[in-house]
């Protein structure tokens, strides 16, 4: 069912203004419930469109089945049948704040392949339990997939709370247990949720059946959920799909087609093509009948450049701007889920899919597989069994262009081909130089920081960068960090590149700057023993922050290093 039809319902006026649109996935075990959640959640905010209710009813009749709120998803006629959801389903749906497309993804373990499709352009997510089954094997699969796909926005709904009598001890059980998991594959859930979507419990209100719970009804948490920043606001990239030269009544122009993925380029911008690290300037924008060639193209429109010189770019490269360009490498590490029915193993070459781009990819190393039917992980394993979730180094022969998962969802996303089949997918978390830089590059950075005698440490002073008291004690904590025999740099507006690199050296850095606290901690996370130290000056700092305050006795940059020392970020 597409938005449109929706909008036959009881929605706004067709002239209403535009709202902010979200899609959210839904995911779980097999008979746990999502479809019975989602259509009661259309029944109950009167969001159904016109002539679904009488539609499936009629089916019903036809079957013979009983009535269902599920069955208000199961949209294809041979799903019904089955009883079970094969396909992934588009729903819309609107609450006061937002419009939704509610993706109702299969849970049965042979449809895997396709909740990966229903949840790849899922900003956040909804994970259902039975609370009378409790957490079965496939919850955790579908946990892993989440994690895989990067989506950081879940809440869990603990359903059919009615089978368990609403027990509190019963609900505190499967959050504990499912929360401990979540935290095995670094997933926060927002909210665990007691429901009953059959009864009506806590899926748009309070319960009198659940008094003891005190936190969000479902519809609450979904309008909580943070839309993600739009991509035309993201860095450009631009994965080239094809070049036309048409060569005939003096058109000498090459055209390089693609679809703009994220970000926006203008007329007279100077780009980049990577890999191949070819530059040049757009001299037009083209488009098929248009009445005048536009000056700007942004994310979510295919288009074709011409260039101030005529470069020679293949398909595969991905134009972006000069100073935002993605990561090239040819040894990937990579978060990868195997749905092949023949196990991926070393030795053997995958065709690896990425944007445009293709190429040959083998396994580097293997650095563990998860095991979705338990809690643990094996580091000895040496190939990848259908179902498994790995973490692998993959060796690429030739080098891709790409991003990793935190920067750009769109270019970290690839598949694997084998034969003609595709077998699995998954992100990229980490870009190498080449196949063998993998361990050996890690093992370099612990002995560099070993002979520095200090970790690497980034110290992110929170605040205006041009505040001169905030510039002078980045300067301060330079100069005594030297002075004490630190390897030191204070810089402004440091990239996640930069900063990882310079992390990656065994460095400490300061720089001054909140906007760019999430990919600065990110640069931080990516290494082994480099950390993030947030300083808030007179604030009100975070949990995890240093706090410190000019009108105390000793200066503020005695107060840093005090802190800093008592974190164990300087020589010992």
């Amino acid at each position: 069912m597409q938005a449109s039809d929706a909008r036959d319902g009881a929605g706004p006026d067709d002239g209403a203004a535009i709202r902010e649109t979200m899609n959210i996935v839904i995911v779980g075990h097999v008979d746990h419930g999502k479809s019975t959640l989602v259509g009661r959640l259309l029944a109950d905010t009167g969001t159904l469109p016109k002539g679904k209710l009488e539609s499936v009813k009629a089916t019903c009749d036809r079957t013979g089945k009983v009535f269902e709120y599920a069955f208000l998803l199961d949209a294809l006629e041979a799903e019904q049948d089955q009883g079970i959801t094969i396909d992934a389903a588009r729903v819309f749906f609107r609450t006061d704040r937002r419009d939704y497309i509610i993706i109702d993804a299969p849970g049965h373990i042979e449809f895997l392949k396709n909740m990966v499709t229903g949840a790849a352009r899922a900003e956040a997510a909804i994970l259902l339990i039975d609370a009378a089954e409790g957490v079965q094997e496939n919850s955790r699969r579908h946990g892993y997939l989440l994690a895989m796909l990067g989506i950081r926005q879940v809440v869990v709904v603990v359903n059919k709370m009615d089978l368990v009598g609403y027990s509190r001890d019963a609900f505190v059980d499967i959050a504990q247990e499912y929360r401990r998991f979540l935290a095995e594959i670094d997933v926060t859930p927002q909210h665990i949720i007691p429901v009953s979507a059959r009864a009506g419990e806590l899926i748009t209100g309070a319960s009198a059946q659940m008094p003891w719970y005190d936190g969000p009804a479902v519809l609450e948490a979904i309008d909580a959920f943070e839309k993600q920043p739009a991509r035309h606001d993201l860095p450009l990239r631009v994965p080239v799909q094809d070049v036309y030269k048409w060569g005939h009544r003096g058109d000498d122009r090459r055209i390089v087609a693609g679809r703009v993925e994220s970000g926006r380029v203008r007329v007279g911008d100077e780009v980049l093509f990577s890999p191949s690290g070819k530059r040049s300037r757009i001299a037009s924008i083209e488009g098929f009948n248009l009445p005048a060639p536009p000056q700007e193209v942004v994310a979510g429109r295919s288009t074709g450049v011409t260039l101030t010189e005529q470069l020679y770019v293949e398909r595969g490269e991905i134009m972006s701007h000069v100073d935002h360009p993605p990561s090239v490498g040819s040894g990937l590490r990579v978060k990868l889920f195997w749905l092949g029915r023949k196990p991926m193993t070393r030795g053997r070459s995958y065709k690896l899919k990425l944007a445009t781009a293709e190429t040959a990819v083998s396994i580097a190393a293997i650095h563990r597989v998860l095991d979705a039917s338990e809690l643990g992980s094996s580091t000895g394993k040496d190939r990848v069994e259908r179902h498994d979730v790995a973490d692998l180094e993959l060796h690429a022969r030739k080098p891709v262009a790409l991003d990793l998962a935190h920067e750009i969802e769109g270019t970290s996303r690839f598949v694997i081909v084998d034969g003609f089949d595709i077998a699995g997918g998954g992100i990229v978390s980490e870009v190498f130089d080449g196949p063998a830089l993998g361990q050996a590059a890690r093992d370099a950075s612990a002995l560099r920081r070993a002979r520095l005698g200090h970790p690497a440490t980034l110290v992110l002073i929170a605040g205006d960068p041009e505040a001169p008291e905030l510039r002078d004690l980045g300067r301060a904590l330079e100069r005594r960090l030297l002075d004490g025999g630190h390897h030191a740099y204070a810089a402004l507006g440091l990239s996640h590149g930069a900063a990882r690199a310079l992390l990656d050296a065994g460095l400490v850095i300061i720089t001054i700057d909140d906007a760019d606290a999430p990919a600065l901690h990110a640069a931080a996370e990516e290494l082994r023993d480099a950390a993030l130290a947030r300083v808030v000056v007179d604030g009100e700092p975070g949990p995890e922050d240093i706090s410190i305050q000019t009108g105390a006795g000793a200066p503020p940059v005695e107060q840093l290093l005090v802190a800093l020392a008592e974190r164990g970020r300087l020589r010992s």
